[in-house]
């Protein structure tokens, strides 16, 4: 069975900085990129920060690159997405994903397991 289970978020003041994990089972790490997407109230799916578990590779969508950094331990098959300067505009559900084809994904629709999330609201 796939898991992915995401932890870290929380309640942090504009220009703070928090640290997400997601702890992954249940398929071959290494064969698979593992994605971190957000999701506010009513908005869309974006914000992709992916990274390939097989060779490093990463990819940031442009409302977070610069300012989010995707690592993986292979060892502990485990992705951390590091957050610095939030803004009140990253207040969302932060997810944790696996990627569907193989390939390093840029889009949340390329993922076909998801975690619960994990809420990163940010004040001002």
């Amino acid at each position: 069975e796939v898991q992915l289970v995401e932890s870290g978020g929380g309640l942090v003041q504009a220009g703070g900085s928090l640290r997400l994990s997601c702890a992954a089972s249940g398929f071959t790490f290494d064969d698979y990129a593992i994605g971190w997407f957000r999701q506010a109230p009513g908005k869309e799916r974006e914000g992709g920060s992916c990274i390939s578990s097989r060779d490093g590779d990463t990819y940031y969508a442009d409302s977070v690159k610069g300012r989010s950094t995707i690592t993986i331990d292979n060892a502990k098959n485990t992705v951390h997405l590091q957050m610095n300067d939030l803004q009140p505009g990253d207040t969302a559900v932060y997810l944790c994903a696996k990627v569907l084809t193989g390939g390093l994904g840029p889009r949340w629709y390329e993922y076909d397991y998801w975690g619960q999330g994990t809420q990163v609201t940010v004040s001002s």
